[in-house]
């Protein structure tokens, strides 16, 4: 592996990671979701210190199999079908090892359609186990914000496939004629889902600002229907946990 510095110095900082975690995994076993959502935030802190050079690339897919492992591991707590999202997850970790060590770059349309499919199944999962009972527990107020970076996550790989197959799809304020990154789709994809409107990188074909609006229509549906449910649930509890007077 000393023959291959740029493999070395991933496969290290993949081990660094993962036994980083595993005191937190530990600790935090009665809320998954916690750490699902902590991974994620580090992840949209991280990659753009990633982007740019072969051996952030590495470091940015090694990161990304931990995600897709860590939200595969949060499916089997929900009426989610495991086997979909395992399935889901090989592939992708195959198609990313082929791009980073082997140099296929035509198969980054594969993998971002792919891992957006995983993310969105991965949220509908979280959302019927935040939904499947009257009650809001702790790890489900953490699922509610883990599921909505998924559904960011997932519109981000989308609008990369979308700017794959058809160069020139967004524009930024600067330098509008290169392709977006990864981070630049990110922060748009926040910027929809929340309702934001603060982003700078703008939607420039009929079928791109097609599948904005559909992130924006999905965000207000999801904090209208789920987070409001679940605020109502906890508001509901303290009421009839309060001492009568």
């Amino acid at each position: 592996m000393e023959r291959y510095p740029i493999i070395s110095f991933s496969f290290k900082i993949y081990m660094a990671l993962s036994m980083a975690h595993l005191p937190i995994l530990h600790l935090t076993t009665r809320h998954p979701s916690a750490i699902l959502l902590l991974v994620q935030l580090m992840g949209m802190l991280l990659y753009p210190f990633l982007e740019g050079t072969q051996a952030g690339l590495v470091a940015f897919n090694a990161f990304g199999v931990t995600v897709l492992t860590l939200t595969t591991r949060m499916v089997r707590r929900t009426p989610g079908l495991t086997w979909i999202s395992a399935g889901l997850a090989t592939v992708i970790i195959v198609l990313l090892v082929l791009q980073t060590f082997f140099s296929m770059l035509h198969l980054l349309p594969w993998s971002s359609g792919l891992e957006a499919i995983f993310y969105f199944y991965a949220a509908g999962s979280l959302i019927a186990y935040m939904m499947e009972d009257l009650r809001a527990t702790t790890d489900e107020l953490f699922a509610a914000g883990a599921t909505f970076t998924l559904l960011a996550w997932g519109f981000t790989h989308l609008y990369m496939l979308m700017q794959t197959l058809q160069p020139g799809t967004y524009a930024a304020a600067i330098n509008p004629q290169d392709l977006r990154t990864w981070t630049e789709l990110n922060y748009l994809s926040f910027a929809l889902l929340s309702s934001t409107g603060i982003g700078d990188v703008i939607p420039l074909t009929p079928h791109a600002r097609a599948v904005a609006s559909v992130e924006m229509f999905v965000g207000l549906l999801y904090l209208a229907g789920v987070v409001a449910r679940l605020i109502g649930l906890t508001m509901q509890s303290h009421h009839d946990g309060a001492p009568k007077p």
